[in-house]
């Protein structure tokens, strides 16, 4: 069997949930795409004010993108900074934790429970490598305690994922991402971009990865891997003279905060199974047209879904795992307008630590 199933599986995974601030709908289908490696958070009520919402596309692999469904928010939450209210810096601590968690024994002992298949001869499981960690061994914070065993050697996952995570508190969101996951608000009918998507050809992307030994071939980072920064991918990730955010693909996300204002209507973050189909401005029109008749806002997902769905495998485009996250934002009774920072369209993204 190769990449591509001789039928897709359009049976789809789908959920809604509200608090008093907001409600979202997700929907999640693996399409054309032999296996399934997208993976998802939602909380509404991730403490007493504060929702987060993430999308995570696996690749070589679904097992890292399942671990940060299951890990990344919980570590966010564990972060001093964000005891301290600074979510930007406690999201970045999170994604680079990651990397971390996944490496030795209790890193290979979470992603083998996780799911994917294990060799019973070799004891490895599918999409990782074992061998020797570089550098000072592993860096111990929060309750993440080490293991001693057969796997305490474990440098990490070779396979990989994007990470885009939106977190909301009060007035403020706080988008996060890495990869080419991606997240959109609608403005007034008006898509704007709240993330970039990180393709080695990006003039920041091709400067970290050449000083960090790596090279760019056919928009592939060493001719492999057509992301710049992702979760897992230890491969790209040995040079021991060299930071983490410096490697030659990093998990260090851009970070971008937002002052929400009464003309924010909703939020969507959609992996690149939906991207390579419609742009973000489309997107916000069908969800726009879509709401005029349809209430339940995992059904608009849905319908997402199904336009994005290739007939067939013959271009490429369509064929791919599709997670998408809807978030509507709740008209207060009554506020003022918020001051509306500088903005900046669909197609003019803005950098790391901006708003729109």
């Amino acid at each position: 069997m190769g990449i591509y199933l001789s039928t897709p599986k359009t049976e789809k995974f789908s959920e809604d949930g509200e608090n008093d601030r907001l409600r979202y709908g997700l929907s999640s289908m693996q399409g054309w795409r032999a296996t399934m490696e997208d993976a998802h958070a939602a909380y509404t009520d991730l403490d007493e004010s504060t929702s987060f919402f993430g999308v995570y596309d696996g690749h070589g692999g679904k097992v890292v993108a399942k671990f940060c469904a299951k890990f990344l928010h919980q570590q966010m939450l564990k972060s001093k900074a964000y005891l301290a209210g600074d979510i930007g810096t406690s999201l970045q601590k999170a994604f680079l934790r990651m990397d971390e968690m996944m490496r030795g024994q209790k890193g290979w002992r979470e992603l083998s429970i996780l799911g994917d298949k294990i060799n019973k001869f070799t004891g490895m499981i599918e999409g990782l490598i074992l061998s020797p960690r570089t550098g000072d061994g592993d860096i111990q914070v929060d309750d993440w305690v080490s293991e001693e065993g057969t796997h305490s050697d474990f440098s990490g996952p070779t396979s990989g994922s994007t990470a885009c995570v939106a977190v909301i508190r009060n007035k403020q969101l706080v988008v996060a991402n890495a990869g080419d996951s991606r997240c959109v608000i609608s403005r007034n009918g008006q898509a704007y971009n709240l993330s970039r998507d990180h393709k080695p050809d990006l003039e920041i992307e091709n400067e970290r990865i050449l000083k960090a030994g790596g090279f760019i071939h056919a928009g592939r980072v060493n001719g492999s891997l057509n992301l710049a920064r992702a979760i897992g991918d230890m491969e790209f990730k040995q040079n021991k003279f060299l930071p983490a955010e410096k490697q030659i693909v990093t998990a260090n996300p851009d970070i971008n905060t937002v002052e929400l204002c009464d003309e924010d209507e909703f939020l969507v973050l959609a992996c690149d199974g939906i991207w390579d189909c419609m742009s973000s401005q489309q997107l916000v029109e069908f969800v726009h047209e879509q709401l005029r008749s349809e209430t339940k806002l995992s059904a608009v997902c849905e319908r997402v879904l199904d336009r994005c769905l290739a007939p067939s495998t013959a271009t490429g485009e369509g064929c791919d795992n599709m997670t998408m996250i809807l978030v509507q934002f709740k008209r207060p009774q009554s506020s003022a307008p918020a001051q509306e920072q500088s903005s900046s369209p669909e197609s003019e993204p803005k950098p790391e630590r901006s708003s729109i």
